[in-house]
């Protein structure tokens, strides 16, 4: 089976590691693809080639409009692929692009889910992400067995969009819980107390959340490196907020953790990881 992989970031690099079948990969940044053809993948100078040589592809990109230059640019996959390939979005995207995906595809006979992923980058490289899918189940099914090499936690949704659907409702969670996290952390500073003691406490109560139990230490140590990175998290958010609005639904929790995130400056929205929001507590 060949494989194709598109982005090597802080989570697909991990992803691609898990799919030992002939893997063809692509990358805007080469260096970050490097580990992988060190261990036998085969570089792609484009997402046409990866189009032309692989039969199953995953992608892993950054926004919307990555998604759809990769999907369906002049070097795109749809542009430049066959009947009977399957393309796996893993991109935390649009639902509305992932049905457009679907149907351009559909007219070329190329199968297409959307199957967004959580966990960061400790769950893609333990290989324990939750993937929420969309599309075809016949398509899923066969495929699934792919899938469970890179998470603990496999669901077909429904139709097109269906996973990006689901993985907006994974970050509505996480956002008003990762404000949660910093401010427990922050009263219990404040309240003159041990904050590591505090925090291995109340985490096997129910309190207990994967924010506070794997990056709260994190916040503790003012390690904001990116296992997600502030700017991701801020697109992922904002979709939400859309698909909310389309709804005609009120997410006031959503729009507060928004507000928030969206004070940081450019530079650590770029370079750090969600728990960064600590530091806002710490320093305001």
């Amino acid at each position: 089976m060949k494989i194709g992989f598109i982005g090597t970031g802080v989570m697909g690099s991990s992803m691609a590691m898990h799919l030992d079948e002939e893997l063809y990969v692509y990358n805007r940044t080469k260096e970050k693809a490097q580990s992988l053809i060190d261990n036998g993948a085969v570089w792609c100078d484009s997402p046409k080639y990866v189009a032309e040589l692989a039969d199953i592809i995953f992608t892993i990109v950054g926004y919307p409009t990555d998604v759809e230059a990769t999907y369906l640019g002049e070097e795109g996959l749809l542009t430049n692929g066959r009947a009977g390939q399957i393309l796996i979005d893993c991109t935390t995207s649009s639902p509305e692009l992932a049905e457009r995906l679907f149907e351009a595809g559909q007219a070329k006979g190329i199968e297409v889910l959307d199957a967004p992923v959580s966990g960061g980058d400790v769950g893609a490289k333990n290989a324990t992400l939750s993937i929420m899918v969309g599309g075809n189940e016949s398509t899923f099914k066969k495929v699934k067995p792919l899938f469970e090499r890179i998470g603990s936690s496999v669901a077909y949704f429904g139709s097109a969009g269906s996973g990006q659907h689901t993985k907006m409702a994974n970050q509505i969670a996480i956002a008003s819980n990762m404000l949660g996290v910093a401010e427990s952390l922050y009263y219990a500073k404040s309240a003159g107390l041990n904050v590591e003691k505090v925090l291995e406490t109340i985490a096997k109560g129910a309190a207990g959340s994967w924010s506070l139990s794997n990056l709260a230490p994190r916040m503790l140590k003012e390690d904001f490196g990116p296992g997600f990175y502030t700017h991701h998290f801020l697109k992922d958010m904002k979709i939400a907020l859309e698909e909310a609005e389309k709804m005609n639904i009120q997410l006031p929790g959503l729009s507060l953790a928004y507000e928030l995130y969206d004070t940081l400056s450019d530079d650590i929205k770029q370079l750090t990881g969600t728990q960064v929001i600590y530091k806002m507590y710490k320093e305001n």
